[in-house]
């Protein structure tokens, strides 16, 4: 087992959770951020991510990502990592399973429409809402609401890419509640989260996005990071189907991607003697090298450019936000649709009153959206199957 580093987040020195809790060991002898880890894993919020987009709209293939499946992707990559720089593996798992639980349906595409909608009342953001989910909507416990997280937990996804200098209206009302320090920087756990979420998508994007016909091989060999890695392929594999040899591309890019983030990381961390160095530096502490970082700069490039903006992802986005923002529309004129227990006890402040029905929007999958979209309107969006 490797050595705790004296940079690492120990659970037995945790700042603690907003409301004290009973932590005897009658449910089972766990540390602080084992509990964390659990209570995210049995959420339902985390149970509904298998139906969320990832990249791919209600994808009806069943080999396509979605947010559920890339969130244990992400959780593996971080955990190695992890335990490679001496880090809490804990800690960096419960952060990499629950850092896309803020994500509504849709993704950036629903995400785009309940900004709008909200616009007038402070926009949404998923990142914000994700703090909002584990801390204010999931409660699952009879003495307080959310699930009560570790504040190393919380301050980790508030502030997964640094420190944060401007927070919207959800995350300021929070930190308000219990203050997470966010003009500082986050644990390096927190910070091999992000990275391993960059690493996941970068690479399982590709695969995706091959499988899908959306990206072609030839222009994606033209970037010298994936050449390079497709021609140790070749030589290594030049007799195997080329679907093994694509798997064995994303599985070398992956491993280039995390050995340099550990070299880097370990030369930045040499001679911090505690975390409050890691929160105090200048600049991230968890990095990839500067060749490595520019090399996956225009992986994201070539990403955005033929897979994430495809005419045919764009159009597909476009009916997605036409159908968040139809239900928010809906439930703003009838919040009687939403049910019982959400139109109960709607405010009556117009500010908070939207935020709710977006709250309750943000919680839905791509395919409750879709079956509540055409319950309500009586008609269906064309490209949006509810699968």
């Amino acid at each position: 087992m490797t050595e705790r580093a004296p940079y690492a987040c120990d659970p037995a020195r945790s700042y603690g959770r907003e409301f004290r809790a009973d932590e005897g060991g009658t449910r089972g002898p766990r540390t602080a951020f084992q509990r964390d880890r659990d209570r995210v894993i049995h959420s339902i919020a985390f149970r509904r991510l298998r139906h969320k987009t990832q990249v791919f709209v209600a994808p009806d293939g069943d080999h396509y990502r979605v947010r559920l499946t890339h969130s244990l992707e992400v959780a593996q990559i971080g955990r190695v990592i992890a335990r490679a720089l001496g880090l809490d593996e804990d800690l960096t798992e419960a952060l990499c399973l629950a850092h896309d639980i803020g994500h509504p349906p849709f993704g950036h595409a629903g995400e785009a429409a309940l900004d709008a909608a909200l616009r007038p009342h402070g926009g949404f953001d998923h990142n914000a809402h994700c703090l909002r989910t584990l801390m204010r909507l999931e409660s699952p416990y009879c003495e307080h609401d959310g699930l009560n997280l570790s504040w190393e937990v919380l301050e980790g996804l508030a502030k997964h890419n640094g420190p944060v200098a401007a927070p919207n209206w959800a995350l300021a009302e929070l930190d308000a509640a219990f203050p997470l320090e966010l003009a500082s920087w986050p644990s390096l756990e927190a910070q091999v989260a992000t990275l391993a979420d960059d690493i996941a998508y970068d690479n399982h994007d590709i695969d995706d996005g091959l499988r899908a016909g959306f990206i072609d091989f030839d222009e994606l060999l033209a970037l010298d990071f994936v050449r390079s890695q497709w021609r140790e392929v070749e030589r290594r594999f030049p007799r195997a189907p080329r679907e093994r040899q694509v798997r064995e591309l994303v599985r070398g890019q992956i491993g280039l991607m995390v050995n340099d983030l550990l070299a880097e990381t370990s030369a930045r961390a040499a001679g911090m003697s505690d975390i409050a160095e890691v929160r105090g530096a200048d600049g991230p502490t968890a990095a990839f090298s500067p060749a490595v970082a520019e090399e996956e700069r225009r992986l994201k490039r070539f990403l955005y450019a033929r897979l994430y903006y495809h005419p045919e992802q764009i159009e597909t986005a476009e009916r997605a936000r036409e159908v968040t923002a139809g239900l928010f529309a809906a439930f703003s004129a009838e919040p009687a649709a939403m049910g019982e227990h959400w139109a109960a006890d709607l405010p009556t402040d117009e500010a908070q009153r939207s935020r709710r029905i977006a709250d309750y929007i943000a919680g839905m999958t791509d395919r409750f959206a879709i079956s509540a979209h055409q319950r309500i309107s009586g008609r269906t969006i064309a490209g949006l199957q509810n699968v």
